[in-house]
């Protein structure tokens, strides 16, 4: 997120993800990572090894590691779950549990930073029920649901506690290794990125520029943080742009990658590729970003992942699949990247979570 993942299409053409999910036991997943026909590796994929798939069938996305890097969250749509909740599991897959309360929509799960209490979003508190999805009368529209806020639990889900309750979206949150947490809020009209304490005291604005900046995260060391966004000038587009924030609406399509510090100053633009480059996350050592992009694609339906030093050079192309891969993650120690993916999918539209030992 981190990207909002209830619906994921851009417009134009571009790829769809539809985030919903079948189900299945945490023995079956067990078993599965096992004995899945998983297709190692290809030849160009040279930085990913012993690739294995951890969830199998229906939608799942945005799994990031505990600090310690014994696990994982992710959010999913599975039977019994009619959209997005938040889900534990460890690295093989194993010992599966939902965290959220069931209720309403969640996104962005996170662990905070001593890996005993949970960090996501929910529109739970405005109800119970699935948040309608958008209408696509005006074209391809992502839902910036008003009721979004963000939570923290305990490991198991008990203690939920608000921490944000300003009206509009408030999502998209992640934790830096003080514990200080950044997120993406439109309480001020645009879509912006804040950040806060632990326990949603102490709110500060990190941007303030035209456009949907979002997905931040902080660096290994907590000096830096990256987001995705696009400076939107005054004009016509600017208008629209806002015109659907208000009615709880973004059209995502062109979208770099930035960094700046932790308090928000020296802003500077890591990517100039054109296309929708989204969901950055920092390399260990503080150097490099890894992220997902189709600005490789003429027709802009295939996102693959790309790695670019933080000052812009060096740009590689880590996966090459057909379909979409996305929302990449490094374990704390480097040895590990985690993202979500089309591939080998046995239903059109299944996304699923994959692991891989990262090579040098």
């Amino acid at each position: 997120m981190p990207w909002n993942s209830g619906m994921f299409v851009f417009a134009g053409g571009l790829t769809a993800l539809m985030l919903a999910c079948g189900a299945q036991s945490s023995d079956e997943a067990i078993v599965e990572t096992a004995e899945a026909g998983v297709d190692e590796p290809t030849e160009i994929e040279v930085h990913l090894a012993n690739l294995q798939q951890l969830t199998f069938g229906g939608e799942n996305a945005e799994a990031y590691f505990s600090s310690d890097g014994s696990e994982l969250i992710f959010q999913s749509t599975r039977e019994g779950v009619p959209c997005d909740q938040i889900f534990r599991m460890g690295l093989d897959g194993s010992d599966l549990r939902m965290v959220s309360t069931g209720d309403g929509r969640t996104t962005c799960g996170y662990f905070y930073p001593d890996s005993e209490s949970i960090l996501y979003a929910s529109t739970h508190r405005g109800g119970a029920e699935c948040p309608p999805p958008p209408s696509f009368e005006m074209g391809y529209v992502w839902a910036i649901y008003k009721t979004y806020d963000i939570f923290s639990a305990a490991l198991d889900g008990s203690g939920l506690m608000q921490l944000t309750e300003t009206p509009g979206y408030d999502a998209e949150a992640t934790i830096g290794p003080t514990g200080r947490v950044v997120f993406t809020s439109v309480r001020d009209g645009d879509m912006e990125i804040y950040s806060m304490n632990g326990d949603g005291s102490d709110v500060r604005r990190l941007t303030n520029r035209q456009g949907p900046d979002g997905g931040p995260f902080f660096s290994a060391d907590g000096s830096k943080i990256v987001f995705r966004g696009r400076e939107i000038p005054d004009g016509p587009e600017h208008d629209n742009y806002i015109r659907l924030l208000e009615e709880g609406l973004w059209r995502p399509t062109e979208l770099e990658i930035f960094i700046m510090d932790a308090a928000g100053s020296n802003l500077e633009q890591v990517t100039d590729l054109g296309g929708a480059s989204f969901g950055p996350f920092w390399h260990p050592n503080g150097e490099r970003i890894i992220f997902s992009s189709n600005w490789h694609n003429p027709d802009g339906r295939n996102f693959d992942l790309f790695i670019i030093n933080s000052d812009g050079s060096g740009l590689e192309q880590i996966t090459f699949g057909e379909t979409f891969d996305g929302f990449p993650m490094f374990s704390p120690d480097g040895r590990y990247l985690v993202f979500a993916s089309n591939r080998d999918g046995e239903a059109e539209g299944d996304t699923n979570i994959f692991i891989a030992e990262w090579v040098e």
